[in-house]
């Protein structure tokens, strides 16, 4: 048997090198790239390796583990999965900074690779610097809090155990029932030792992401469902858009005559004016939507979780006798809420189903139905457009604005706070799969390093990332590395002096105003900090707005400027657009606040519309 000698951070670099995969018909590698930190984990090994492959796997050096490794979530989510990024760190606090990283990616199913460091699997030097110990168990180092947050997780404790972990890693991140992130852990001892490799293992191998078929029992029972439906609707989640699907949903919508509203993460599956579109649903949805789901008797849920946000705490299906039939590649998503569930490929999946229920169509009264509450919610929106009034806009202002004059192929990106609910509800979709809001997990931080990393994967368009002041000020390195690499990002900062949405639920919910906006924290000094000050000392071009009259012509300023552009707005505190969706919050029992107790009282009201497994 022919074999190669390399030290195993050599071999794993030659073997990621071989993955191929075809993407709009041009084969390409399946690892696009590397975000990397290097310490005394990887530096001296996989760093090595990394160095002489510049061409054909670069790597990009971040400012903070935890925001490379969501740079490299973004691209995921902007390619679909069809291709993944590796983010490495060294031991200790580098490779922790990352776990947030992996539980988004997690949470959202987006393939992503991590590469650690690990501390000596020989011991003898222990304590090393950076290294956790653990007092009863010696094998447990800080690589192992990822264990809770991955799909797959291994140490590399001797140089062949590559040769079956690898391909069982990239098995994991390619399944759509089980894409997610992988970690592995690579000791520096191990990293550094040699093994006569099989060349074998590097043969370039081409990989595809397979299209499941479902049962035709479960079909059947799905269609017997669907063709008595007298008030059916459909539900875009984010499986849609990985799935390639958004044809065929479109077309069964169509063909049926079915209203179709979707998740944050299926958002732009229909754009925004088309005849079946009915809405964003939920927490962070339209009033359309969540009239739809109420009446709703037949709810028909593509590549969704069914997360609290999507169902209003499971409240906004007011019917008793709604059914559910889940569509999706995982089974744990399928069987919830006691679905009937078919386990499979959504495009795959739609295109059974519809064979499956011949010429039948829902009413034509009850799309009428939706499309009129829709058209009802463009107004409402359209509402927002010059308003009147004293003091900074709303952020429903300011994107009506952007959305108005933006291409219809600008990607817009967020993460958490106020900004996901706003754009979900707000943002009329020009172009499907045009957005990204990273509300899996919710993870602040995400906009700025998101911004990157989608930009890395939609080099063409420009990226449009909207970012709170809160959000900013826990991680903005990234202005700096879109100007240092080259890829020139849109950053919409909107100032409203704090976390006003963490405000405005804690005051909803008969809490008063402590310790989310900026002014009701403990401070000696209270002042705005300078945003445009502090982008442009990153390199990037940054300009104030104080009127919304100047925003249109700030924004074609920044579509021309030739690296990233930052446009900073105040932002109103308490002015929000409403959906009409409960979200179940934990608010006390007992208190003495009157304002707290009738909060308790309205949330014990609303539990009783609560969906409950059945």
């Amino acid at each position: 048997m022919e074999t190669i000698r390399l030290t195993t951070g050599q071999a794993i670099v030659k073997w990621l090198l071989a993955q191929r995969t075809v993407v709009d018909g041009e084969e390409v590698g399946v690892f696009a790239g590397v975000f990397g930190i290097f310490g005394h984990g990887n530096v001296t090994c996989l760093a090595e390796a990394l160095q002489p492959v510049q061409e054909q796997l670069p790597t990009w050096r971040g400012h903070n583990e935890q925001s490379m490794a969501l740079a490299a979530v973004a691209y995921g989510k902007a390619v679909r999965g069809r291709r993944i990024m590796i983010a490495t760190s060294s031991i200790g606090p580098g490779s922790t900074n990352m776990v947030t990283a992996a539980a988004a990616a997690h949470a959202n199913r987006i393939p992503v690779l991590l590469f650690s460091g690990d501390t000596f699997q020989h011991r003898i030097v222990d304590p090393v610097l950076q290294q956790v110990e653990n007092f009863s168990d010696p094998t447990i180092t800080a690589a192992d809090a990822f264990k809770p947050v991955t799909r797959y997780w291994d140490r590399i404790s001797r140089p062949e155990q590559i040769v079956q972990s690898l391909p069982q890693a990239l098995a994991v991140m390619l399944d759509p029932a089980t894409r997610g992130p992988v970690f592995l852990a690579l000791p520096q001892d191990i990293q550094a030792e040699a093994y006569d490799y099989p060349a074998k293992f590097f043969a370039p191998k081409v990989h595809f992401i397979r299209r499941p078929g479902p049962d035709p029992r479960d079909i059947a029972e799905a269609a017997e469902l669907l063709a008595n439906a007298a008030k059916p609707m459909i539900i875009a989640g984010g499986g849609v858009h990985y799935s390639g699907a958004v044809a065929e949903l479109t077309a069964f919508a169509e063909k049926r005559g079915i209203p179709v509203v979707e998740t944050v993460a299926g958002k732009a599956a229909l754009i925004h004016d088309h005849p079946n579109y009915a809405g964003p649903i939920g927490v962070t949805g339209s009033t359309a939507a969540n009239s739809v789901a109420e009446d709703a008797d037949v709810v028909l849920a593509v590549g969704t979780r069914l997360q609290d946000f999507t169902t209003g705490s499971w409240s906004v299906f007011k019917n008793p006798d709604t059914k559910f039939v889940a569509i999706n590649t995982a089974s744990w998503d399928a069987h919830k809420q006691m679905s009937v569930p078919v386990i499979g490929d959504a495009k795959v999946a739609i295109e059974t189903l519809d064979a499956a229920i011949g010429d039948y169509k829902a009413p034509p009264e009850w799309l009428g139905f939706a499309q009129s509450r829709i058209a009802e919610w463009h107004e409402y929106l359209d509402s927002w457009k010059g308003r009147e009034h004293d003091g900074p806009p709303a952020y429903a202002e300011v994107i009506q604005v952007i959305n108005e004059i933006c291409d219809d192929d600008d990607y817009c990106l967020s993460a958490a706070g106020g900004l996901p609910g706003e754009l979900v509800m707000g943002w009329r979709s020009k172009s499907v799969g045009s957005f990204d809001s990273e509300y899996g997990y919710s993870t602040m931080g995400y906009e700025i390093c998101g911004g990157w990393g989608a930009k890395m994967a939609k080099p063409d368009g420009d990226v449009i990332a909207w970012v709170g002041d809160g959000s900013y000020l826990m991680m903005n390195s990234d202005i700096y590395s879109t100007v240092m690499t080259g890829h020139k990002v849109i950053f919409m900062v909107c100032d409203n002096g704090g976390f006003a949405v963490i405000n405005r639920l804690q005051v909803n919910t008969g809490g008063e105003e402590f310790n989310n906006l900026l002014r009701t924290a403990r401070h000696e000094r209270y002042f705005h900090v300078d945003f445009v000050k502090h982008a442009e000392a990153m390199g990037a071009i940054v300009e104030k707005v104080e009127k919304l009259e100047d925003l249109a012509a700030a924004y074609a300023r920044a579509k021309e400027a030739d690296r990233s552009y930052v446009i900073v707005v105040d932002i109103d505190q308490y002015t929000w657009t409403e959906g009409g969706a409960w979200w179940e919050v934990g608010v006390p029992e007992v208190s003495e606040r009157e304002q707290v107790r009738v909060a308790r009282a309205e949330l014990e009201a609303e539990k009783k519309h609560q969906r409950v497994g059945i």
